[in-house]
């Protein structure tokens, strides 16, 4: 497996085809548009990250810092290779260019019903922030 950065617009498709393969846990909204992906590519292209195997995209994640915290999005393994240590290697890495940055705290977040997830990224170090209310705004 390799992990690389994310190439627009050569990854983009077949990134987008990997996050629908998803049973759970990556909705797929107007951020994920090729040009709202631009935008993300033109502030830290560093922190998007794409695995791939037998040249194709098997894995991804998007982190995001804004000087001050850390934020991952899109933590993403095909089906067919999970099991394998891929997402913790995407997550490992991502984690550590985060703090290269300067980072020294992080958010991610995990749908309610995702058990799954919330096993796997408690096993890395991540604890759920109870008193933490989730608020959102489309603009």
């Amino acid at each position: 497996m390799n992990i690389r950065e994310f190439l627009y617009p050569d990854d983009y498709a077949h990134t987008l085809k990997l996050w629908k393969s998803i049973e759970a846990g990556v909705n797929i909204g107007r951020s994920d548009t090729p040009e709202e992906i631009q935008k993300k590519l033109k502030r830290d292209p560093d922190l998007f990250l794409v695995a791939e195997h037998n040249q194709e995209i098997v894995g991804s994640v998007i982190g995001g810092y804004d000087g001050r915290r850390g934020m991952i999005y899109h933590l993403a393994v095909h089906q067919s290779v999970r099991e394998q240590g891929l997402g913790a290697l995407l997550l490992g890495e991502v984690e550590k260019r985060l703090q290269a940055k300067g980072c020294v705290k992080c958010y991610l977040l995990v749908l309610a019903d995702n058990e799954l997830a919330v096993h796997f990224y408690e096993n890395r170090g991540w604890y759920e922030m109870n008193e933490v209310r989730i608020m959102g705004k489309e603009f």
